[in-house]
């Protein structure tokens, strides 16, 4: 399979096909709000405003697997990432 032909669910629970970001550059990664490199969420704000008029799309997966580190609601980490990025 390819990417564009996989489907994810955002932060509201919608279903969101990836082939809509055909022809973008797209940065899939793996954040947590309690980790100790939550800083990352400022560089990817700044990687994001300094490249979206390129194309730059940033997929960011909350994920609580490693280490506990996004413990988490879905609304709570829409409202961490919305408050202070």
């Amino acid at each position: 399979m390819k990417l564009y032909e996989f489907s994810v669910k955002d932060i509201d629970g919608s279903e969101v096909d990836l082939g809509s970001y055909k022809g973008k550059v797209i940065l899939i990664v793996n954040v947590a709000s309690a980790c100790g490199f939550t800083p990352q969420y400022e560089g990817l704000q700044d990687l994001f405003e300094r490249y979206k008029d390129k194309g730059l799309e940033i997929l960011a997966f909350p994920c609580n697997q490693f280490g506990s580190q996004e413990p988490g609601s879905n609304d709570q980490i829409k409202t961490f990432c919305a408050d202070k990025y």
